[in-house]
């Protein structure tokens, strides 16, 4: 029982930091020295990736319409538009796969430490405040997703290569990207979302499929922390989305530029102080 209150914990954080660009491997990685899961260490690496299967349906759900091309209320020009749409996010996602892949066991063994993930976290929220303040002074080339062409999507993608690194954020180095390129803040928080869907769901079955592998398995106990790790970080996400939208319909991205430096100082605080290799 007190796993399963743990999971809900940890599903509350995946959710709110999976699509804000404040990183949530840095967040469930600072939440891993307080609430620990009572489980294999294998489960729980596995269990870190896989409830973000919860934030992926909270964009399936969100944007279902949008994101179907059979919807019976589009016209022709709609689903085409849709079809074109679904090319250009597959498109983005090729680069992290070709990159991510081959160096994704290397990245999980050498890369997830607490100096790595602090020193991206502040690294990110600088470039979050010095982007969008020299962003007050451009105008935005794209600002409807139908206006992506191939070329600006594959170059997203290449920026999403960035997040590979813990504690940059996918979200975050993808929104930023966008905005490099051209982009409205709202159409790169969009086609960000959208990314995440193949990204995050390949991500979630590559974990699974390790853990079976290696000769793991389910128990009874297990299979409800995960469902409720993934149902609470649905909840969740699906409220930050909502909330996402609204804040940059009014807002840059500053304040989690500032967020990110402040939490990087708190995990190097943290850890130093606490005797941590």
């Amino acid at each position: 029982m007190l796993d399963i209150l743990k999971a809900a914990i940890l599903g509350i954080i995946e959710g709110i930091t999976e699509f804000l660009p404040i990183s949530s491997t840095g967040h469930l990685y600072l939440a891993d020295e307080f609430i620990k899961l009572n489980e294999s260490t294998a489960f729980i690496n596995m269990f870190m990736v896989v409830i973000q299967l919860g934030a992926i349906l909270a964009v399936v759900v969100l944007y279902f319409n949008k994101l179907n091309p059979w919807a019976p209320r589009k016209d022709r020009l709609e689903r085409q538009q849709t079809w074109t749409l679904w090319a250009k996010v597959i498109l983005a996602v090729l680069p992290s796969v070709i990159v991510g892949l081959p160096l994704n066991d290397w990245m999980d063994a050498h890369l997830t430490s607490w100096q790595v993930i602090a020193s991206t976290l502040i690294i990110y929220g600088l470039l979050f405040i010095v982007i969008e303040t020299y962003n007050r002074r451009t105008t935005a080339q794209f600002t409807n997703l139908n206006q992506l062409s191939y070329r600006v999507a594959i170059l997203i993608g290449l920026f999403q290569i960035l997040s590979l690194v813990p504690g940059t954020s996918r979200s975050g180095a993808t929104i930023l990207g966008a905005i490099l390129i051209g982009t409205s803040r709202f159409v790169a928080t969009e086609f960000s979302f959208f990314l995440a869907i193949p990204t995050m769901f390949g991500a979630s079955l590559l974990k699974i499929a390790k853990y079976f592998l290696h000769g793991n398995g389910f128990t009874f106990s297990q299979t409800l922390v995960l469902l409720t790790g993934v149902l609470v970080s649905f909840i969740v996400a699906y409220l930050a989305i909502k909330f996402l939208l609204n804040y940059i319909r009014h807002n840059d991205f500053k304040f989690f530029g500032w967020y990110r430096i402040v939490l990087g100082v708190v995990v190097i605080a943290y850890f130093s102080l606490t005797n941590h290799g």
